[in-house]
């Protein structure tokens, strides 16, 4: 989870690549940013098992819900159309899809980006799901609760996630 508009690059590749290499699916809010940037590394990586999955938002104001534009990206393989249309500043409201994006995953990896991804942060607090920050200082996600813990180094993201969910790391 991380920004809609920027791409944080080099640590979304690094993301994207581990979690296809661990043979996990990739989960993301199917946009552009550092969902585009994580879901093209993890398809790109050959022989992965997962897939990129992409919960896809509609038009809040248009009645009949198309998806939002320029979603999903062109790297998610399985896209899951809603009727879910709100989002940042809006995140935590329940017609959010970012409720499905925390409930339905594992652990969750957030990047840097803004009020959406802390409102990510939050839900994950409030469901119990596990979440770590790949950040290197808190402020990279203005808002974030502090009980969101964050690692500047991957290492440490991949000892937070495989402890989280109670597998090792391949």
């Amino acid at each position: 989870m991380g920004s809609h508009a920027d791409a944080w690059q080099e640590r979304s590749e690094v993301v994207g690549q581990w979690i296809a290499r661990e043979g996990y699916h990739l989960l993301t809010g199917a946009g552009g940013g550092v969902m585009s940037a994580v879901s093209q590394a993890f398809a790109e990586v050959a022989d992965r098992a997962g897939r990129v999955i992409g919960i896809v938002p509609s038009v809040e104001e248009d009645p009949n819900r198309p998806p939002a534009l320029g979603y999903p990206n062109p790297w998610v393989e399985i896209p899951i159309f809603t009727h879910l249309g709100v989002g940042a500043p809006r995140g935590d409201e329940p017609n959010s899809r970012n409720h499905l994006n925390v409930l339905t995953s594992s652990a969750i990896i957030l990047l840097p980006g803004g009020e959406g991804t802390a409102s990510e942060g939050r839900l994950a607090l409030r469901y119990g799901t596990p979440c770590v920050g790949f950040l290197k200082t808190r402020d990279e996600v203005p808002s974030l609760p502090s009980a969101v813990p964050i690692e500047p180094d991957f290492g440490g993201v991949i000892a937070y996630v495989s402890g989280a969910i109670g597998r090792p790391s391949m």
